[in-house]
C-alpha cells in the first residue's frame, strides 16, 4: 500500500500556480539533468501559453521520500470555475497561493469557499515576496479575515503559513528565512495531511470528475479511486446520476507518473486514475464493484450565466479559408465539446443552421470559439445574452463582483460609466495615488465594458470580475451609443475612399482589404449607422492639377480580437469567425433586407 496524498494548487489568475508546479516537478527528479524544460510546463495548450493563463485543469505526480503526491493545477479564472469544483473533490488538501502585494482576489474567495465546504484544511503560501511592494504580513491578516468570512472551522483556521518565490522554486517558514528549495513545502504537506486510508479490502468505488479524449483509445474518464482496487480488464458496474446501472469493462487503466500517463494493471484506493473502454462514461458517474454497487453522490455543477448563438457562416466570403463550414460540422464539434466541457450547455434551435451555446462567461465561450477557429471551423457568433431566472419575486439576472484598481485621476470617468451601466459601488479606498473600488454590476451591464475601461484608464487600470449570484432585474441599460459604417459594395478597400471617409469615424480595415456588402468596416462618429463605399477609387484622368497631389495619411485602423469583437457588436450584428479573419457584419446584408426586418420588428411590437 503506497502512501498517497492528492493536492490541488488554487489561486487567482497570475498568482503563480503553474510556476509552483514547475518547481515541484524540477525538485522531485522528474526531469533528466540535461533535459530542456519550458516554463509553465503544465500549460500545454497553445491558447494557455499565449494568454499566460491555465484553462484546463491538469494532473501530474511527484515522489517525496516514500510518498506519492498527485498534483492538480487548476484554472484561476472565474469562467472555468466548473473545472475547479469537480477537481477539489478528488484532493486531500489545497495549497492556497496568494500574491504578496495583491492579497486575496475574488477568485481566491470562490475556490477557497469550495475547499472549506468539503472540510479540507488548506496550506497558505504567500508568493512573490521578492516584490518591492510586498506586504506579506498584511496579506496574511487579510487571508485570516477571508477564512472567517467564509465560516472556516477552528481546525481550518489553524493553517500552516509559508513564504516563497515560486519562480525561483524556494520557500521558507518565516519571511526572513534563508530559502534554498521547496523542501519546507514538501515537509509541510506530509506533516499537515494524513495519507489516504487503506480501503483496499472494501468494494470498489471510483468517481469520474473529468473527461478527456484520445484519438486511439476514445473517451477517457479521470477520477479518484475512493475504495477498493481498480483492475484493468475486469468487469465493473457503471452507476450514473439518473439511477441507471450498466455492466462495463475497463479496457485500459493509467496513472500519473511525473508528467506521463503510465499504463498499469491495477490502481489502489486514493490514487487518481484514467480509465478507457467505457464509451458513455460521464461526469459524476461512479464505477463500482459488480456485486456491491454503492454510487457516490452526484457532482453538482453551477448553471451557465451567458449564452450566444452559433450560426453557420453565410457571408459572401464563406468557405474561402475554413475546412468545416456546414451545420453538420458545427453540430458534431459542439456535441463533442459538450461531452468533455461539463460547464457548457448546447441546445438546438428552431432552424438547423444555429445552436444556442451557454457557458459561465465570455471567456469560457470565446476559448471554445478560438479553439474551433484554429481547428479550421468557420462560423458566425451573435451578441452574448444573459440567462435570466424567473422567480415568484420577479425576474432575476446574474450579478458580478468587480474589483478595480486604477490611478486616482481616472476615478470620475470609471464611476460615470459604471453608473450608466447600473453598477452599485460597495467600497472605495485610495492610497499612493491609486484607488481600489469594489462594485456590484449585472453581467449584462458589463458586456462591452472591458475595452471601454482600458480606454478610460489608458491601459493603467486592472479589473477583476467574479460571478456572485442572481439579483433583481436592473432595467434597461444603455450600451454602445455610436453607429457603424457599413459597406454597400463588394470589392477591395481603397486608400482614396478610406482617406475621404475617415473624418466620419474610425475604420476597422486597411487599404487592400477584401470587403462585401453588409460588412461593418468602421465605427461611425454619430449615433446612426452610415452606409459607405470603401472600394471607391480616384478617377484616373490625363489632366494634372496645378498643385501637387495631397499625400493621403491614414489613421491606423482599430484591430479586433475575438473578445473585443463580441463585446462590440449590437443585437442586429454578428461576428464572422474564420481561421484567417475576424470580421463584423450585419445580420441582414443588404439595405432592403435591413429595412424589411426593421418594419417587421415594429409590426410585431405593436401586436
Amino acid at each position: 500500500m503506497k502512501k498517497i496524498i492528492n493536492i490541488a494548487v488554487i489561486a487567482h489568475v497570475d498568482a503563480g500556480k503553474s510556476t509552483l508546479v514547475d518547481g515541484f516537478l524540477a525538485q522531485s527528479g522528474v526531469f533528466r539533468e540535461n533535459q530542456v524544460v519550458v516554463e509553465q510546463v503544465m500549460d500545454s495548450n497553445d491558447l494557455e501559453r499565449e494568454r499566460g493563463i491555465t484553462i484546463y485543469s491538469k494532473n501530474c505526480s511527484v515522489t517525496y521520500q516514500d510518498y506519492k503526491i498527485n498534483i492538480v493545477d487548476t484554472p484561476g479564472h472565474a469562467d472555468f470555475s466548473s473545472e475547479v469544483e469537480r477537481i477539489i473533490k478528488t484532493v486531500d488538501t489545497v495549497i492556497l497561493l496568494v500574491d504578496s502585494s495583491e492579497g486575496p482576489m475574488p477568485q481566491t474567495r470562490f475556490v477557497l469557499s469550495k475547499s472549506l465546504a468539503l472540510g479540507l484544511r488548506p496550506i497558505l503560501l504567500i508568493n512573490k515576496i521578492d516584490k518591492k511592494d510586498q506586504r506579506a504580513i498584511e496579506v496574511v491578516d487579510l487571508v485570516y479575515q477571508l477564512f472567517l468570512d467564509l465560516g472556516a472551522t477552528d481546525a481550518q483556521l489553524d493553517f500552516p503559513i509559508l513564504y516563497g518565490v515560486a519562480r525561483e522554486g524556494v520557500c521558507g517558514y518565516q519571511l526572513n528565512d534563508e530559502m534554498t528549495s521547496l523542501k519546507p513545502l514538501f515537509e509541510t504537506i506530509i506533516h499537515h495531511v494524513n495519507p489516504y486510508p487503506n480501503y483496499t479490502e472494501e468494494p470498489l468505488q471510483m468517481q469520474v470528475c473529468s473527461l478527456a479524449y484520445d484519438d486511439y483509445i476514445g473517451r477517457l474518464g479521470i477520477g479518484r479511486v475512493y475504495k477498493g482496487v481498480l483492475k484493468a480488464g475486469e468487469p465493473v458496474l457503471l452507476c450514473q446520476p439518473d439511477g441507471s446501472q450498466h455492466k462495463q469493462s475497463v479496457s485500459q487503466l493509467y496513472v500519473y507518473e511525473g508528467l506521463k500517463r503510465t499504463a498499469v494493471k491495477e490502481a489502489q484506493c486514493g490514487d487518481i486514475v484514467i480509465v478507457a473502454g467505457i464509451d458513455d462514461v460521464s461526469i459524476g458517474d461512479t464505477i463500482c464493484d459488480l456485486e456491491h454497487p454503492k454510487p457516490l453522490p452526484a457532482i453538482a455543477i453551477e448553471e451557465p450565466t451567458l449564452s450566444m448563438t452559433f450560426l453557420v457562416n453565410t457571408s459572401p466570403f464563406a468557405g474561402q479559408s475554413g475546412k468545416y463550414v456546414t451545420s453538420r460540422n458545427l453540430k458534431e464539434r459542439l456535441w463533442r465539446e459538450k461531452e468533455v466541457n461539463v460547464g457548457l450547455k448546447v441546445e438546438e434551435m428552431e432552424t438547423t443552421d444555429r445552436f444556442k451555446v451557454s457557458g459561465r462567461g465570455e471567456l469560457h465561450l470565446t476559448i471554445l470559439i478560438e479553439n474551433m477557429r484554429r481547428e479550421g471551423y468557420e462560423l458566425a457568433i451573435s451578441k452574448p445574452e444573459v440567462i435570466y431566472h424567473k422567480t415568484p419575486q420577479g425576474l432575476q439576472e446574474p450579478m458580478e463582483e468587480v474589483l478595480i484598481q486604477a490611478p486616482a485621476e481616472y476615478t470620475g470617468v470609471i464611476m460615470t460609466h459604471l453608473n450608466l451601466r447600473k453598477g452599485q459601488i460597495e467600497n472605495m479606498d485610495e492610497a499612493n495615488g491609486y484607488v481600489d473600488m469594489r462594485w456590484t454590476v449585472s453581467t449584462r451591464g458589463l458586456i462591452g465594458y472591458r475595452s471601454q475601461f482600458i480606454n478610460d484608464t489608458h491601459g493603467e487600470g486592472t479589473m477583476v470580475r467574479r460571478f456572485c449570484g442572481y439579483g433583481d432585474y436592473q432595467g434597461e441599460i444603455s450600451t454602445r451609443t455610436q453607429g457603424v459604417m457599413i459597406s454597400n459594395a463588394t470589392g477591395v478597400a481603397m486608400t482614396y475612399a478610406i482617406f475621404n471617409l475617415q473624418d466620419h469615424g474610425q475604420f476597422f480595415i486597411s487599404p487592400q482589404t477584401q470587403v462585401y456588402e453588409g460588412m461593418i468596416v468602421g465605427e461611425c462618429a454619430r449615433e446612426n449607422d452610415m452606409e459607405v463605399n470603401p472600394t471607391k477609387n480616384k478617377l484616373a484622368t490625363a489632366i494634372r492639377s496645378a498643385g501637387k497631389d495631397e499625400a493621403m495619411r491614414l489613421v491606423p485602423p482599430r484591430i479586433f480580437t475575438l473578445e473585443s469583437a463580441i463585446e462590440f457588436i449590437a443585437d442586429d450584428e454578428l461576428v464572422e469567425v474564420t481561421p484567417d479573419d475576424i470580421r463584423l457584419r450585419k445580420k441582414y446584408l443588404t439595405n432592403l433586407q435591413r429595412r424589411e426586418a426593421h418594419r417587421a420588428a415594429i409590426k410585431s411590437e405593436k401586436q
